[in-house]
């Protein structure tokens, strides 16, 4: 997380702990409904470890939980290395969340029942039963959000409006997400 920028002025400043971040975590999680999902690349490979994900639900300690395929590169680099990075939008112009987190991989049926929607026989062709299904459970550790205060249509308006004037009308806030 080096490389925030956390030289805003303290007003555009709200750290956020315990409940509150955990909140932050799952109302931006249900607005971005997928992330970039990003592992350590394993020795040797060309590709890198970050693709997009579906983000199957947020549970109440602000845990993120995916489907995967056992025989994935992903299970495979967080077997390695299970320190991952998740970078989610939740609308255009508002809704960051960058989490850092520990992935654990399991077969919990009750889990997979839990998460599985029918859209995802795409990837895993034998239904619920797919041998291949496994969850991943990220834990979040920290993180970082920029967002705005009032809504993305006050927002929206106040840009125009500080375009109109010449005049920064800032409505950001930003600031760590600790669970």
């Amino acid at each position: 997380m080096d490389s925030i920028n956390r030289n805003q002025p303290e007003h555009n400043r709200q750290d956020l702990a315990a409940a509150a971040a955990v909140e932050r975590i799952q109302e931006m999680s249900d607005d971005a409904d997928s992330c970039f999902f990003c592992t350590a690349p394993l020795a040797g490979s060309e590709t890198g470890g970050t693709r997009p994900m579906s983000i199957k639900k947020a549970d109440a300690s602000g845990a993120l939980y995916f489907l995967s395929a056992s025989d994935s590169h992903k299970n495979a680099e967080i077997e390695a290395d299970p320190n991952v990075r998740l970078y989610l939008q939740s609308a255009k112009h508002s809704g960051f969340l960058v989490l850092d987190g520990h992935a654990s991989i399991s077969r919990d049926r009750e889990q997979i029942d839990a998460l599985w929607n029918p859209i995802m026989k795409t990837w895993f062709t034998e239904g619920k039963d797919d041998p291949r299904i496994t969850v991943i459970r990220v834990a979040a550790e920290s993180g970082y959000y920029w967002d705005n205060k009032h809504g993305e249509f006050i927002a929206a308006t106040k840009m125009v409006i500080g375009a109109a004037l010449g005049k920064t009308l800032d409505d950001s806030i930003e600031g760590t997400v600790a669970p």
